[in-house]
């Protein structure tokens, strides 16, 4: 097998569930010390992050990812161990295979393939590896860029190896995500007997209609680059487990994922309108998840399709759709951001896999990009 298939192997066999590293990042941060790259580790609380770079001079391009992974749920229905990879019909399984060690494994041979053929490259070439990011992300990724802030060292291209292709290897590559904005609502009424409904006050009951509204709402139109503002409802909880009490308290969860046509201020003023109208007592406490950002059509958005073209015979499509990613922490420093990996389809599911056909592919996409930056 190659060498991109090696690397894989070797770090789907960590067990680096969140927020553990498992010893991903001294595998990489091994093969990166040989090729002249100035190691530096950046623990934040229980996160392991590496930073590393090779050059001092501008434009830096730099890989992102993570090395954590999600839990395997429910071993007995794999049908291989998770954490031991297996070939099987083309394809490579593992817990973290396709998000995303296959693509830092592809970075890693890809950038020592770059070197061996351009010793010489202008700028310099860095690495920023977390183990925060399928977690609460506040230790990773965003904690290493406020440190290189502060140090005055920026990013100008970010290569970000999140699984972004849907149906064959470099099909769709993101451009930006959308924000996020996460509320947890309180409702308050009052606890009795439900036989005596006079002398309660439902909470559910009282939520409703508002319920009703927030979840029909059009919040925004979306643009030229991101679909309309949603808003999901995650969790709703509320009740003694009774069947004969009224409950006197009602707690909701629910996300928004907003476009660049909407700011946090106003989608908060909007929900409290809909919500006063109905004269409920409650209270929201709001989490900002992360702003939208873009990467519009530049030297990194021109190299990454180009070099896809190159490799595949494809022309990508340029998204914003899906989740959130640690580029939310890197491009509001003014970086271009693309993210560019392997397919999806089977992310966080059982028998998570990769193509193993896709691997090398991978590997030249990255190395004809560093080519056309650097």
């Amino acid at each position: 097998m190659s060498d991109v298939y090696d690397l894989s192997c070797e770090l789907i066999r960590r067990r680096s569930i969140t927020p553990d590293d498992a010893g991903c990042q001294q595998i990489i941060a091994d093969r990166l010390d040989t090729l002249g790259f100035v190691i530096e580790d950046m623990p934040f609380g229980n996160v392991s992050n590496l930073w590393a770079r090779r050059g001092n001079v501008s434009p830096v391009l730099c890989f992102a990812g993570h090395t954590d992974v999600v839990p395997t749920g429910p071993l007995n229905e794999w049908h291989s161990d998770p954490f031991e990879p297996v070939l099987r019909n083309g394809n490579l399984y593992g817990r973290g295979a396709a998000d995303m060690k296959a693509s830092l494994a592809a970075m890693v041979v890809a950038t020592e393939a770059f070197l061996h053929a351009k010793p010489d490259h202008a700028g310099s070439v860095a690495f920023l590896i977390t183990s925060d990011e399928e977690g609460v992300a506040e230790n990773g990724t965003k904690r290493v860029i406020e440190t290189l802030t502060r140090r005055k060292e920026w990013i100008d291209y970010c290569l970000v190896g999140e699984p972004t292709s849907a149906a064959s290897l470099g099909d769709t590559v993101r451009i930006g995500r959308r924000g996020s904005l996460h509320g947890t609502l309180t409702v308050k009424g009052v606890q009795g007997h439900i036989a005596y409904p006079d002398k309660a006050d439902n909470p559910i009951h009282r939520l409703a209609p508002a319920l009703s509204q927030l979840c029909v709402e059009q919040w925004d139109e979306g643009n030229e680059h991101f679909p309309r503002t949603t808003l999901q409802v995650s969790n709703l909880s509320a009740g003694t487990g009774a069947d004969n009490v009224v409950p006197g308290v009602l707690n909701a969860q629910f996300n928004f994922r907003f476009s660049t046509s909407v700011t946090i201020e106003e989608l908060k003023q909007r929900v409290h309108t809909i919500i006063d109208r109905h004269e409920l007592n409650y209270d929201i406490q709001w989490r900002t998840g992360g702003h939208p950002f873009l990467t519009a059509h530049g030297n990194l958005v021109d190299a990454v399709c180009a070099s896809i073209r190159k490799q595949t015979g494809l022309d990508t499509d340029l998204s914003t759709a899906g989740g959130t990613s640690d580029g939310r922490f890197i491009a509001p420093t003014g970086t271009e951001v693309v993210e560019v990996g392997p397919v999806n389809a089977s992310i966080h599911k059982i028998d998570e896999h990769v193509r193993v056909a896709d691997l090398e592919s991978l590997v030249l996409i990255y190395q004809d990009i560093l080519g056309r930056l650097l």
